[in-house]
């Protein structure tokens, strides 16, 4: 068998893949956008517009959220994650056009679009390591520089382009010093990202509430 050229192996990856900033900014109507993670997963926080279909419920189900002809979006945690990839598998097999999206719940929350969570919609602000930050004072379109360090990424308690949240919401992120879970550069670290320990929402097994818990997908 020829090897396939570049070309060819790309433009499948566009015919089988979409974004979330394509999803984001999607006309309505144009797919049905299915969260095939667990329902404790779901619960905890979904994207607005999606359908709950666990992967394994796809074969019975499929028709329940998506009829002949209507076009699928599917996604789970993250790039940690090959859900979406299994659920997009799963439409496939029943003849659906389908797309996985890449990035998942995670990079959804790092670009700062909404999440429904139990408390109702909440939505950080974008990370600057995946979406245009807020421009410091005075620098247009500059991240916020740690002591010394050009460039750095620092979070301070109202630093432009820092993630926050509620205490105890899905992927919360704090800022300010000292506090847990911080994105913090160290002195003279270009760009050096540390954590602490005890990390706001994560819990005692080091679970990142980004990405867990686990999907079940």
């Amino acid at each position: 068998m020829a090897m396939r050229n570049a070309m060819e192996i790309f433009a499948e990856h566009l015919a089988t893949q979409t974004d979330v900033a394509d999803v984001r900014t999607a006309p309505p109507g144009s797919f049905v956008l299915v969260d095939s993670r667990s329902r404790q997963a779901w619960d905890q926080g979904h994207l607005p517009g999606a359908v709950h279909l666990p992967t394994a419920e796809i074969p019975a189900r499929a028709a329940e959220v998506a009829g002949p002809g209507v076009a699928v979006v599917t996604y789970c945690w993250g790039p940690g994650c090959n859900g979406a990839t299994r659920a997009a598998l799963a439409f496939a097999r029943l003849g659906y056009e389908v797309r996985e999206m890449i990035g998942g719940v995670e990079y959804w929350i790092r670009e700062g679009f909404p999440i429904i969570t139990p408390a109702g919609e909440i939505t950080h602000e974008p990370d600057p390591l995946t979406a245009p930050a807020a421009a410091s004072e005075g620098a247009p379109g500059a991240l916020p520089a740690g002591k010394g360090a050009p460039g750095s990424l620092s979070a301070g308690r109202e630093a432009p382009g820092a993630l926050t949240a509620e205490k105890g919401t899905l992927g919360s992120l704090t800022a300010g010093e000292g506090a847990p879970g911080a994105l913090t550069a160290g002195e003279g670290a270009l760009g050096s990202l540390t954590a602490g320990r005890e990390a706001a929402g994560v819990e005692a097994t080091g679970r990142d509430p980004l990405t867990a818990p686990s999907c079940g997908c």
